[in-house]
């Protein structure tokens, strides 16, 4: 590991200021994935500002009946909070979904929206790679790349976002908070993380200094009926093949009002599924329905010889999660009226 300098920040503005004196400074909260990272040579910053002590680590109701959840709120307490286990399931059982419960002890939320890449050639600092190295080129299209992206990948870069926390997040609509130097600003998750494009290296809207501070869900009364489904290699401890957060709000007849969706484990970002949702609005929730929408969503696909097995797997999970899902609300309907 390379040497560093280690400052602790009193309060939001002062870590703020101390990054923007370093360049190639960064945050340190949970340090789950940034750690890993400077030991491979991955990430060299000069200077670490330790965030972790900031008050950030509150789960809060707004004003408007939305949840606003603290940047440093580690995963296991924001998986086993009872307003979000009640009334966003969807969340709750991503963050069970992913790491092990020691690494969801110190991982915090915006430290999990943050994380990087898990593509083999991007950890290996001996190999080229456009997102550490821009201009090195992309060794996985021709290469290994069973595990990344068949949707939203450029030329320069098909690695995928790791997060399930953040698929359900962008399924439900959050937006988070962030104080730069220049203030506070409020951005919608589905407009914070950046498609690889020429520039992979570039992978949210956050500029340099900029801390995230909070993330807000929403009142979505429909988001007590969600799930989210998880596909991988082994039953623990492994990074999405394919992922599907996804709420229904139902009519009495079975007509499908709306919908959030959201895809992770097939591209650069959490993939939220807007063509999907769109087909899904006033029609019938039947296997024929969820189908057809499920191919539309996955029209653009371009996967790759070693990854192209996503494309019927990510059709099929999106398919049955919304089965699922429909059983579970028509259950609970049926029930209230006896």
């Amino acid at each position: 590991m390379n040497p560093f300098h280690y400052e602790r920040a009193d309060n939001a503005a002062a870590a703020v200021a101390l990054l923007a004196q370093s360049p190639t400074g960064t945050f340190l909260g949970g340090g789950t994935n940034l750690v890993d990272l400077m030991k491979l040579g991955v990430a060299q910053p000069e200077l670490l500002v330790d965030v972790s002590r900031l008050p950030y680590d509150r789960i809060e109701p707004l004003v408007d009946g939305g949840l606003c959840i603290g940047a440093m709120v580690r995963n296991s307490d924001l998986a086993a909070n009872r307003t979000v286990r009640t009334r966003y399931p969807m969340l709750a059982q991503a963050l069970l979904a992913g790491a092990s419960g020691q690494l969801r002890n110190l991982a915090t939320t915006g430290g999990n929206l943050l994380q990087r890449t898990r593509c083999v050639y991007f950890q290996d600092a001996s190999k080229p790679c456009n997102k550490r190295v821009p201009g090195s080129g992309c060794p996985a299209r021709a290469g290994y790349h069973r595990n990344l992206a068949i949707l939203g990948a450029s030329e320069s870069c098909i690695a995928t976002h790791p997060s399930d926390m953040a698929v359900a997040m962008i399924a439900l609509d959050a937006t988070v908070r962030v104080l730069g130097p220049h203030g506070e600003r409020i951005i919608p998750l589905t407009e914070f993380y950046r498609l690889p494009g020429d520039e992979p290296q570039r992978e949210t809207v956050l500029e340099h200094g900029d801390l995230l501070t909070a993330v807000d869900l929403p009142p979505l009364p429909f988001a007590v009926h969600s799930r989210y489904r998880k596909v991988r290699d082994r039953a623990s401890y492994a990074f999405a093949l394919v992922s599907v957060a996804a709420a229904l709000d139902l009519d009495d007849d079975g007509t499908i009002r709306d919908a959030r969706i959201a895809l992770g484990g097939v591209a650069p970002v959490p993939w939220r599924a807007r063509r999907a949702e769109e087909m899904l609005r006033g029609a019938p929730a039947t296997e024929a329905t969820f189908r057809r929408a499920a191919e539309a969503e996955l029209a653009a696909a371009q996967p790759l010889p070693g990854n192209a097995f996503k494309l019927p797997l990510a059709r099929n999970t999106l398919v049955r999660t919304l089965l699922d899902l429909t059983r579970d609300v028509t259950d609970v309907t049926e029930g209230a009226t006896r």
